[in-house]
């Protein structure tokens, strides 16, 4: 297996208008911009934001959106994982720089994301579409042969005051995965961590 890490920049390592969720609600003041470690991601931040008010940081544990159904090559015990683990990466990294809270109060920065989607690229072959969660890998049973399939997922982070409860920040990005060796591959969290450790550093590295 081959990690896919390297970003750049081009239209295919950015969330599509097509692509969004719905999970943010509101996605026209984003913009193209790149996180601190270098990757492209869409981003807004309020006028309103400022950083040195917020003492502390409630993260909510990531969700995903839509609701995920198992698959053959989905479990449920491996989406918990995914999520449990970017919620765990998220508030160790940002607990270098923040007091991480477990109840937010009126100082407290309240970090909300939902993973939105993944896809499925066989190596050689067009990118199918995005599709969701409940239908990660499984569309790829009707390509031909043993290639490797590449796998990328997708998040929608938000930003909120602990007191107004007013979005401060809004970002969607895509994340690249490690590669599956076929399409009887089981997709595990160890396929999709370097991803989820990236976010997590880049969330904690946020500077506006």
């Amino acid at each position: 297996m081959s990690a896919g890490l390297a970003l750049t920049g081009c239209a295919s390592d950015i969330t599509q208008p097509e692509q969004y969720s719905g999970f943010l609600g509101e996605y026209s003041q984003l913009q193209p911009t790149t996180s601190a470690s270098g990757a492209p991601v869409l981003r807004w931040v309020s006028p309103d934001y400022q950083g040195d008010r917020y003492n502390s940081v409630y993260v909510e544990k990531p969700v995903f959106y839509p609701a995920p159904t198992p698959s053959e090559q989905v479990s449920q015990e491996a989406l918990n994982q995914v999520a449990t683990y970017l919620h765990s990466a998220m508030k160790r990294e940002l607990a270098q720089r923040m007091t991480v809270v477990e109840t937010p109060n009126t100082d407290t920065l309240v970090l909300r994301s939902a993973i939105t989607a993944v896809t499925a690229e066989t190596e050689g072959l067009k990118p199918y579409e995005v599709i969701p969660i409940a239908l990660v890998i499984a569309a790829t049973s009707t390509a031909v042969g043993t290639r490797d399939r590449n796998t990328d997922i997708y998040v929608e982070l938000e930003a909120l005051d602990g007191r107004t409860s007013q979005p401060m920040i809004r970002v969607v990005r895509k994340g690249h995965g490690l590669d599956l060796e076929n399409r009887d591959s089981q997709l595990s969290l160890a396929d999709l961590k370097p991803a989820l450790d990236v976010w997590a550093k880049d969330a904690s590295a946020f500077k506006p």
